[in-house]
């Protein structure tokens, strides 16, 4: 936790997928002066995205986390799990889940409770890692129950009750190196200092790597989708 905390805002990857979701939203038409829950809201930074569009509340399991969102002022933040929500049944217009449903044991029942607080008409948009076949090391280290196929996180997004709108991948120029790497560290032991990808290189190398996902972003906002890629962006609704 404490090495996304640490990065979250300069890091090629954390800046590229906010790079994604703002593309993303665009494309929703969203009403202004709606109520938004990031569940899973990490430091808060996609918190500040959000505010743009209504109000912002936040849920984070780790409390060291949610202090640092705290910190930022968006909008209240709670120490909680996704699968028990404090709030009622249909409070929000918008929910953001970004990379954390992979990192509860019941998926299903971490998707019916987001489907609980959504209102009628409402979004969920979320993001998990793609691809069972490429688990590695950095899954078990990371803490990962999961990663998905488009058909796994389809059939668990509709036994929960949502209706599918869009799914794309995303993060795809960066799959082929990505994956070799992660296979090849396959059946080893994670070594001492190991990084989860986290690791903050030199400035150039950085925007060099968030690059491909600026692009990425332009082709999805405008309503496009991509067949492969080291992530999943899905986006769903309720009736």
């Amino acid at each position: 936790m404490q090495a996304m905390l640490d990065v979250d805002e300069r890091h090629w990857w954390y800046r590229g997928r906010r790079r994604v979701i703002r593309a993303e939203l665009k494309t929703l038409g969203l009403a202004p002066g709606i109520e938004i829950l990031d569940a899973g809201c990490g430091s808060g930074a996609t918190m500040q995205v959000l505010a743009r569009y209504g109000t912002v509340h936040g849920v984070e399991l780790s409390d060291q986390a949610a202090e640092v969102a705290r910190a930022r002022a968006v909008g209240e933040v709670v120490v909680g799990r996704l699968e028990q929500l404090p709030w009622p049944d249909a409070s929000f217009d918008l929910i953001t889940c970004l990379d954390v449903i992979e990192h509860t044991p019941d998926d299903q029942a971490t998707l019916r409770e987001l489907w609980r607080v959504c209102r009628p008409g409402g979004w969920l948009l979320a993001t998990v890692p793609a691809y069972p076949w490429l688990w590695s090391i950095h899954d078990e280290v990371n803490h990962h129950y999961r990663r998905y196929s488009r058909a796994t996180l389809r059939a668990a997004a509709r036994a929960a009750g949502w209706e599918m709108r869009r799914l794309s991948s995303f993060n795809s120029l960066l799959l082929a190196p990505a994956a070799a790497v992660r296979l090849g560290r396959r059946g080893r032991e994670a070594p001492d200092g190991y990084t989860t990808d986290l690791a903050f290189g030199p400035r150039w190398l950085n925007g060099a790597l968030e690059w491909p996902l600026a692009l990425e972003a332009a082709w999805l906002a405008r309503g496009r989708t991509l067949a492969a890629g080291l992530s999943l962006l899905v986006v769903l609704s309720r009736r």
